[in-house]
């Protein structure tokens, strides 16, 4: 069977930045094939992982909650299960540090304070304008505020770090006993005092000499971050998560990377440096992309973009999966199309088309970053056999998804049912385009568009920049209208003006977009 067939070839992966004036963008690339994509921000202040020193507003005995102000329009959310059972120590050290009587960050001698109440009540433990150190765990999405922790951890290459906490702990993702034991033995050699450590899946074979580094760096900035509590203002940002691409680099940066290229000089450096830390002999795959091309169209990700996101994903031979999102949950529909099939009868097409759809399912929850409830109705099938391989393939499709998730076996009505970590909002992209002639009207967007084009190039030739060469930008669809056949519109304008105008497809540009460069690159129109 074609789907018991094994892939020994190496999968490559690549990441890709792109850079504007307000956001960067990250693309994650698995064998040329768009898996993650990711944006940041310049004016995201509440991103996962940040640390800040913030202020009760009030405990909230109905929700067992409090809500806290940490400089966000709307209040952060703090359940009593988020506190951490060490409140009590944090708290005695939030106020010896903020006061400066306390000095020395390290913890080794500083004593623990009783754990609180596992089933105790928040009135019971915090108070109104009480001050307090809190991590940001979920972003703010749609009315409501940041999630928040007071139970810290400070994420490193291979591990992560907890003050006021003694525990070690190793990702469950390690599958050998042996190996889970041995990084058990040396973390705990190695832990200082006051810290818990949870060994994280990349650290596996790691020798003591990186873990140790790993863990000094997390320790340095410990303290760093302590020192901006001395009469610190709340609220204030006391700690800032590293940037989205270095945190792409840190979580999923392996051997199998072969390429990372960067279209701004300043981030180019950034994660240069990042890569020389992490994997040294991985510093000649991080280029400078410096092309007139676009980096996500020299890349094809402009046109993923467009055929990924939407109400519709297609995949290979007429199968397409219908996405609808509610503000409860996300239901996926599976449809096998016109899809033109090799399997002998209903019931191994209907397999076929499935085990497509769980690949392409896995890749679109990550790249859209679905988070919730997730319902998926795949194509009926009677065989038990075959929902426990789809089953069982599409958890093995879902493996490489850092974020948390739990997938239950199909039902009896052919559903599957996924939820997955929710911790940043959606990403979502529009795919579809405004009619330019009002809604309801069917118009040729080519010929209302040709003649602002026929206006803007009379212009061009009449000013000085035209002899520098003139390059046209616009979708390729229009592209292709405009240059088709032998007596082309382009071909007219070179008739009648006597210039030849070059045009390139840009797949980033909308129907009715366009722009005139010279051949520098630069914006004449």
């Amino acid at each position: 069977m074609w789907w018991a067939s094994i892939n020994i070839s190496k999968v490559s992966r690549e990441l890709i930045v792109r850079s504007s004036s307000d956001a960067v963008d990250f693309a994650l690339m698995k064998d040329g094939k768009l898996i993650e994509l990711h944006k940041e921000d310049d004016n995201n202040d509440f991103s996962v992982g940040d640390i800040f020193f913030a202020k009760v507003r009030k405990p909230v005995t109905g929700l067992n909650a409090a809500f806290v102000n940490v400089g966000y329009e709307k209040d952060a959310f703090l359940h009593y299960h988020d506190l951490g059972p060490q409140l009590s120590t944090m708290l005695k050290f939030i106020k010896q540090v903020s006061t400066g009587k306390l000095r020395d960050f390290s913890l080794k001698n500083f004593p623990a304070e009783k754990d609180i109440d596992k089933h105790g009540v928040i009135t019971t433990v915090i108070k109104a304008n009480q001050s307090l150190m809190v991590q940001v765990v979920k972003e703010p999405i749609s009315t409501k505020g940041p999630r928040i922790s007071s139970e810290l951890s400070l994420a490193g290459r291979y591990l992560v770090m907890m003050p006021f906490s003694d525990r070690v702990s190793v990702s469950q993702k390690i599958a050998s006993r042996q190996e889970k034991d041995r990084l058990k033995r040396l973390v705990k050699s190695i832990k200082p005092k006051g810290f818990g450590v949870i060994i994280r899946t990349v650290a596996e074979g790691k020798k003591v000499a990186e873990l140790d580094k790993d863990l000094e760096n997390l320790v340095t900035k410990w303290s760093t971050m302590c020192k901006k509590l001395y009469r610190a203002p709340t609220p204030s940002k006391i700690l800032v998560e590293v940037n989205r691409a270095s945190s792409i680099l840190r979580d999923v940066f392996n051997d199998s990377f072969t390429g990372i290229h960067i279209d701004n000089e300043k981030l180019f450096t950034q994660i240069k440096d990042y890569v020389l830390e992490i994997a040294p002999e991985k510093e000649s795959i991080v280029k400078l992309y410096s092309s007139s091309v676009p980096i996500f169209e020299k890349f094809g990700i402009e046109r993923q973009i467009k055929t990924s996101f939407g109400r519709t994903a297609t995949m290979s031979k007429g199968a397409y999966l219908i996405i609808e999102h509610t503000e409860a949950l996300h239901v996926i529909d599976v449809n096998s199309g016109n899809r033109s099939s090799k399997a002998k009868n209903q019931e191994d097409s209907a397999l076929e088309v499935n085990l497509l759809a769980a690949s392409e399912i896995a890749r679109q929850l990550r790249l859209r970053d679905m988070g919730g409830i997730i319902v998926v109705d795949f194509i009926d099938m009677a065989k038990a056999p075959h929902r426990r391989k789809l089953f069982d393939h599409l958890s093995k499709e879902m493996k490489e998804d850092r974020a948390k998730h739990k997938i239950l076996p199909p039902s009896k009505f052919g559903l599957i049912q996924i939820t997955r970590q929710r911790v940043r909002p959606e990403m979502n992209i529009k795919t579809t385009e405004v009619n330019p002639n009002g809604s309801g009207q069917e118009v040729e967007a080519p010929i209302v568009l040709i003649d602002k084009i026929n206006v803007a190039l009379e212009k061009l030739l009449k000013g000085p920049k035209s002899d520098n060469g003139i390059v046209l930008n616009i979708h390729p669809f229009i592209a292709a209208y405009i240059t088709k056949g032998i007596s082309s519109i382009r071909s007219k304008w070179f008739m009648e003006h006597k210039k030849w105008v070059k045009v390139q497809p840009r797949d980033a540009y909308t129907y009715l977009e366009f722009r005139f460069k010279d051949k520098d690159g630069k914006i004449i129109y």
